[in-house]
């Protein structure tokens, strides 16, 4: 629980609001904890009618009402956000985490020009629905106690773990690119099935399910892919020859090479 704590939320798009949904959901901290501000009325109007959850348009009020303040908006208004409230932000008091894609830390310290404590996140668009994966880095202001905090936090929107900034291009390029990759494997396999005759609600569903059951069966088992792979695939049979196929496509190549593709990317847009 964080009973001593109380959240402001910069921005209530898409991530703020799977934030918001995940808190209230987990019960970890009270709903009157709970703050989120916002230029877009009818975005924060549909917060507060969706979560009963304190809403504002003043950023500062938000800084002064909140210990732990997310910065959930676009890259491209960090700096206008930042100058607006960074006198109201306090050492050894707030929290600050970033969910704002390609800003770094060192940039952030620059931004607020003190020692703050900062923790930077990535998550993807999975946290929807509560099933994110997430990854964090701390500056070197953050305690043992405010990972925990953050862990906490994330935690209640899907999977967390802490990795070094310098892997986070690399995180961007696998999971935060990552649901596009699965929506093509999605669509390609219903088309498969669409072609081979079955309706294109019945090849979707069937692509769906396949692929959610097999990764929840990996992640609950902790089974290598390997080895489920091996276990659909008998000697002789039509799983083998579905993978020959794949691999005459370079299934395997193509995806490690969206990955690549997708890190460089990233890397090239967080300069500044």
């Amino acid at each position: 629980m964080l009973n001593n704590d109380a959240i402001g939320i910069i921005g209530a798009g898409n991530i703020g609001s799977a934030i918001i949904k995940g808190l209230i959901n987990s019960r970890i901290i009270d709903i009157n904890k709970i703050y989120t501000s916002d230029t877009n009325k009818k975005a924060l109007d549909n917060i507060k009618q969706q979560y009963k959850i304190n809403t504002t348009h003043n950023n500062i009020e938000l800084i002064e009402k909140s210990t732990i303040v997310f910065l959930a908006v676009k890259p491209q208004i960090i700096d206008s956000v930042l100058n607006e409230i960074k006198d109201k932000i306090k050492e050894n008091y707030h929290l600050i985490i970033s969910v704002a894609a390609g800003i770094t830390i060192n940039y952030l310290e620059k931004l607020l020009c003190k020692n703050v404590k900062i923790i930077r996140c990535m998550t993807n668009t999975p946290a929807l629905v509560l099933e994110a994966a997430t990854v964090l880095t701390p500056n070197i202001y953050i305690t043992k106690k405010d990972i925990e905090k953050t862990k906490l936090i994330f935690s209640s929107i899907g999977e967390v773990v802490e990795v070094n900034e310098n892997l986070l291009d690399a995180v961007t390029g696998l999971s935060g690119s990552g649901p596009a990759y699965m929506s093509i494997i999605i669509e390609a396999l219903s088309d498969g099935g669409v072609k081979m005759g079955l309706s294109r609600e019945i090849a979707t569903k069937l692509a769906i399910q396949t692929m959610l059951g097999s990764a929840k069966l990996l992640k609950e088992t902790n089974m290598h892919p390997a080895r489920l792979k091996d276990m659909v695939t008998s000697p002789g049979g039509t799983t083998i020859d579905g993978i020959c196929a794949l691999e005459k496509g370079g299934i395997r190549i193509n995806l490690i090479e969206a990955v690549l593709t997708a890190t460089n990317k990233s890397k090239k847009l967080g300069e500044k």
